[in-house]
């Protein structure tokens, strides 16, 4: 993609192009960004007009902004050209960063109320995990709107937070009035590869975007779970360590038909299950150690007689999140070997997803090597750090308090996310990260289900939800 270069002289970062890409019959066309109109009927499938964020997250989710790993993208370029339309539209000068060809962030300030305070980054990514259209019962990037939900590849992974923070800027500009503090707007790319050429690049060459920033807010936070009939909102004040490797093992390369002990695969074979089989014991952090509490106190438990395995499983479908986040996780996620079916190969490899407890990492690693044996090569891929910040301050109280506005309460309770998020990045810079978009959603959603897997969806009126309380939020902290 070739941007008109910066007046500040940088070639990765673009003034903005005053073009929009839409999708029309399935291929992507400029439209003007005067136009407001979308990209089919406004409306759900019962003729209701959709709000504006369920139109934004839509339209998001028509841009194929699949990333396969490893540098391989479809890029998010037309996603970041019409966030960046969205953004001239509401007053503000956004800049485009093309860290690799195709491969494009958003980046916009927004002037606070008080200039003084620390400024805030909200920020949210714009590409998708893979989605085969064969497993879904929907076009995975058709935007599909039914039951009262919009379906497809990022509704909850995440452009559904990408148009709340577009939409409550738009309610806070369009009026005339200011977030309370400097707000610092990012939509990265590559997060789903570890942000390589996303938030670290930013971070890497442009840390000047993040000037007076001390503290951020993003995805997988905020949302609502049901405990014992009643609904309480998980608010992420940690993630997991993040650490992919990758396992060689090599042998003998021969004839199908052989008795061959030297064989590549079988040596592989043995190390991925011992991984995936590994009982890691459980950890209790600060964060999970006070959100066992206060299940156990919802939950009606004594946790002197319920443990914390089986009080996070008697949370139904949110252990999906939690379950993961009481100890180290290593899970093998792809397979590589051979040629043919009569050729016994003399490499085979795997890819391991190692997500380690916060300063757990260089004990984790000695373990997996331990495991795997002498004979299996390991490569570390990518690795992030963990990250564990204090339930408690002043943007805590915010956030709290946003959400009892809007559902009056509802308990808000600390975790650590399993996952990781595009925080890591920005706590290279000393600021602090919570996982915020916030969600009210029905009891039977499996809501962690919804993360990388098939039929992705969130309800319209979580959507609406989500508006209101990230507005509230920025007007008031």
């Amino acid at each position: 993609m070739n941007h008109p270069t910066h007046p500040g002289g940088d070639p990765h970062a673009t003034a903005p192009s005053h073009g929009v890409i839409g999708i029309v019959g399935g291929m992507a066309t400029p439209e003007s960004t005067a136009s407001s109109a979308s990209l089919s009927a406004d409306t759900d499938d019962n003729g209701v007009a959709l709000d504006e964020t369920a139109i934004v997250a839509r339209d998001l989710i028509r841009f194929d902004t699949t990333n396969y790993g490893e540098g391989r993208s479809n890029g998010e370029a037309d996603a970041a050209e019409y966030l960046e339309a969205k953004l001239v539209a509401l007053g503000l000068t956004p800049q485009l960063f093309e860290s690799a060809p195709g491969r494009v962030s958003v980046v916009a300030r927004v002037e606070g109320a008080n200039p003084d305070a620390g400024a805030l980054v909200l920020h949210g990514h714009t590409d998708v995990v893979p989605a085969d259209p064969a497993n879904w019962s929907v076009d995975p990037f058709g935007g599909v709107i039914k039951d009262g939900l919009l379906w497809g590849r990022g509704a909850v992974d995440m452009k559904d937070m990408d148009a709340m923070m577009i939409t409550a800027l738009g309610d806070i500009l369009g009026s005339g009035r200011q977030p309370a503090r400097d707000t610092i707007v990012g939509f990265f790319a590559d997060e789903e590869d570890g942000g390589r050429l996303g938030s670290h690049y930013l971070v890497r060459e442009h840390p000047e975007l993040f000037a007076g920033a001390t503290e951020a807010i993003s995805e997988v936070g905020g949302y609502s779970i049901t405990l014992n009939g009643t609904r309480a909102y998980l608010l992420q004040t940690g993630e997991k360590a993040l650490i992919w490797v990758k396992l060689i093992s090599r042998g003998t390369a021969s004839h199908g038909s052989r008795v061959m002990h030297d064989n590549a695969i079988t040596k592989l074979a043995e190390a991925v299950a011992k991984l995936g089989r590994e009982q890691w014991p459980l950890r209790l952090t600060d964060t999970t150690t006070e959100l066992i509490g206060e299940l156990a106190r919802i939950l009606e438990q004594d946790p002197q007689k319920v443990g914390p395995d089986e009080l996070v499983i008697a949370t139904g479908t949110a252990a999906g999140f939690i379950q993961g986040s009481l100890r180290t996780t290593t899970n093998p996620t792809m397979l590589t070997a051979g040629y043919k079916h009569n050729v016994i190969p003399d490499t085979a490899e795997a890819l391991i997803d190692i997500r380690a407890l916060p300063g757990e990492e260089d004990a984790v690693l000695a373990r997996v090597r331990e495991l795997i044996g002498p004979d299996i090569e390991m490569q570390i891929m990518h690795q992030d750090i963990g990250l564990e910040t204090a339930f408690s301050g002043p943007l805590v109280d915010a956030m709290t308090a946003a959400l009892g506005t809007h559902d009056p309460g509802a308990p808000v309770l600390p975790y650590l996310l399993s996952g990781g998020t595009d925080n890591k990045a920005l706590s290279l810079l000393g600021i602090k990260g919570y996982g915020f978009a916030p969600l009210k959603l029905p009891a039977e959603l499996d809501f962690p289900g919804m993360f990388h897997g098939v039929d992705e969806r969130v309800p319209l009126d979580a959507l609406v939800f989500g508006r209101q309380v990230l507005t509230d939020l920025l007007l008031d902290y």
